[in-house]
């Protein structure tokens, strides 16, 4: 089949107009590890770079050398665009801000960013009284939705202080991780939907004519409502409403604005994925969706791809080769011992019998000392030698079933731009790990080359 196209990722990071890189994909598959690892090549490329990560998971702060992330962007020390230090900016397409990047890195935190919104949009008396609400504690703590549209503020305010020339933002896993594309719609139709209209009756009216309107037009709602959620529930829900009424046209506006930011030619959607069908399909989701939404799809990270330097071994020749050293050593290995123990039990002649501490009985004793060793080396090596056989061809089988689930990736979706990253044999948890993993970005190969 044809050889997809290749993803050219130090192109992506060197390109000016690329400002927000966002990696999406299935949990498990090393997307917080890649979004790490662009930011600290970009920055090290001359970027200014901040990495978001909506992924509860340390990772991310613990391979930047840093105690803890919150919601405030986080210096990572040891990341320069000098290029000089780690040599990850010498030679051709080095960033033409040499010298000058720098990279921070935040972990959302979906209920102080609401409150920041609270804070920055109300009053001090009406922001005082919407963060004591009982009702509004549950909603910014976790009201499904919630995440997706404060990662979407948080982005939106991480693009408008433009401290930053490159921001890459790493998703929450599984197909959760697009739900923040849905979250205006969301958020508008929730807005607008007739339980708000309800709760916002009152306040809309006023004073005791609100409660009236209340009372008379829609007891009977109400009165079902308190018993489904409780009339001190549904009280700090409406005294919530009434507070936030003023601010909803901004939430929708901000969502807005940042749903056409994700659409923009400045920004670039890197779905990432293992060689494995479950993440593959759900890569293909990913593509289908953006697809569908006009997103800016850059590429495909296949991470943990397997390889061998003794490919042209293939399984079936390794394995027969096993079988072969294993059966021979198993009947070369009985044959000797027995040959061995019948020359044992054979009387000998007297002419053979050496006298007990003679040298000659000394000398034969040790060769048959040295018999007996040569033959244990011999079906040791050969075991190992079959065992390594056998690892090799299991290695070659996962490298075929590999490249059969890119086939099939390639065949439905032959558009997409692929970078293949070589598995590393542990896991990353430094600078050091990070930068490897932006080195084979940068060197990949395009699936099936």
């Amino acid at each position: 089949m044809d050889t997809p196209p290749r993803l050219a990722v130090d192109r992506l990071l060197d390109d000016p107009g690329t400002r927000i890189i966002v990696c999406c994909g299935a949990g498990g598959v090393g997307k917080t590890t890649t979004a790490a690892a662009l930011g600290v090549r970009a920055a090290e490329r001359g970027r200014k770079v901040v990495v978001l990560t909506i992924d509860p998971a340390r990772r991310l702060a613990q391979s930047m050398g840093i105690d803890s992330l919150d919601n405030t962007p986080r210096l990572v020390k040891g990341v320069n665009g000098s290029g000089g230090a780690h040599g990850s900016g010498e030679g051709e397409g080095y960033g033409e801000g040499e010298g000058e990047g720098r990279l921070h890195a935040m972990m959302l935190d979906m209920k102080r960013t609401f409150d920041e919104i609270v804070e920055a949009h109300a009053d001090g008396e009406r922001a005082r009284a919407i963060l004591a609400n009982p009702f509004y504690q549950s909603l910014s703590a976790g009201f499904a939705g919630t995440q997706e549209y404060m990662a979407m503020e948080k982005l939106g305010q991480l693009r408008a202080r433009d401290d930053w020339d490159l921001i890459v933002v790493d998703t929450p896993p599984s197909r959760s991780a697009l739900d923040f594309l849905d979250a205006p719609k969301r958020l508008g139709s929730f807005l607008d939907g007739k339980f708000i209209r309800v709760l916002m009756a009152p306040a809309k009216v006023g004073g005791r004519a609100g409660m009236k309107f209340l009372n008379v037009g829609m007891s009977l709602m109400t009165g079902t409502l308190s018993k489904l959620m409780g009339a001190s529930l549904l009280k700090d829900v409406q005294t919530f409403v009434a507070a936030m009424d003023t601010m909803f046209g901004g939430f929708r506006t901000r969502a807005d604005a940042t749903f056409r930011l994700l659409q923009a030619p400045g920004t670039a959607f890197l779905v990432v994925a293992a060689p494995e069908p479950d993440a593959l399909r759900e890569a293909a989701y990913f593509v289908e969706r953006l697809a569908a939404e006009k997103m800016p799809l850059a590429g495909l990270v296949l991470n943990r791809v397997h390889g061998s330097g003794a490919d042209q071994l293939s399984a079936e020749r390794a394995l027969a080769a096993a079988e072969n050293l294993e059966v021979g050593g198993i009947v070369d290995q009985e044959s000797g011992k027995a040959g061995l123990r019948e020359s044992a039990s054979k009387p000998a002649a007297a002419t053979d019998t050496p006298e007990p501490g003679s040298p000659d009985g000394r000398a034969r004793a040790r060769t048959h000392d040295h018999t007996d060793t040569d033959i244990d080396i011999d079906a040791d090596v050969d075991e190992i030698t079959a065992g390594l056989l056998r690892l090799h061809a299991e290695r070659m089988q996962v490298i075929a079933r590999e490249q059969r689930t890119r086939d099939r990736f390639a065949s439905l979706h032959p558009e997409v731009a692929v970078v293949e990253v070589a598995a590393l044999p542990g896991d990353v948890h430094d600078l050091a790990g990070l930068r490897a993993i932006g080195e084979r970005l940068a060197a990949g190969v395009p699936a099936g080359a």
